[in-house]
């Protein structure tokens, strides 16, 4: 944890940023996967807002002040509204989120299926320190929320491209 702070490696803090950074890690095997510029640019956004996303996760409560003023920057509705953005112009595209899919129709796809299911755990887990009084900033499950939905719309735009 952040400030030196001592945990076991169960704890359900340690549990919620490990499960973003393994969310990291499948989103980093979608962009190896992806074939469109626009696709790897925008996963590397993400990519980058969960790096920030875990560090808020490994501060406690009572350390975000000091955090903060040390310069890091915590997740704001800003960020899910480049996510929600991103949704409404693949949904324009004719992709949609509804119905149940079968990952695997192919590599890219399959890539963000898994992520997907990476990051409703993550939300999971972070959902776990807010029900316990250990998450200060509600941003972050909204954030967590809703880049499952576009993992899962951009699973079904890519079956649909290399169909």
């Amino acid at each position: 944890m952040m400030y030196n702070r001592q945990v076991s490696k169960c704890h359900p803090r340690v549990e919620a940023y490990g499960t973003v950074d393994e969310l990291n890690a499948a989103l980093g095997l979608a962009r190896a996967a992806a074939e469109h510029d626009l696709l790897r640019e925008r996963l590397a956004t993400i990519q980058k807002h969960l790096i920030l996303l875990m560090g808020e996760l490994a501060t406690a409560v009572e350390d975000l002040p000091r955090y903060v003023k040390d310069g890091h920057s915590l997740v704001t509705p800003t960020m899910t509204a480049t996510l929600e953005k991103w949704i409404t112009e693949l949904e324009a595209a004719n992709v949609s989120a509804k119905g149940w899919a079968m990952p695997g129709a192919n590599m890219g796809s399959a890539a963000f299926d898994f992520a997907r299911t990476v990051c409703r755990r993550a939300e999971r887990r972070a959902c776990t320190l807010q029900e316990t009084g250990q998450l200060h900033n509600p941003d972050i499950l909204i954030y967590l929320n809703r880049l499952s939905d576009l993992l899962w719309v951009l699973a079904r735009w890519v079956e649909a491209k290399q169909r």
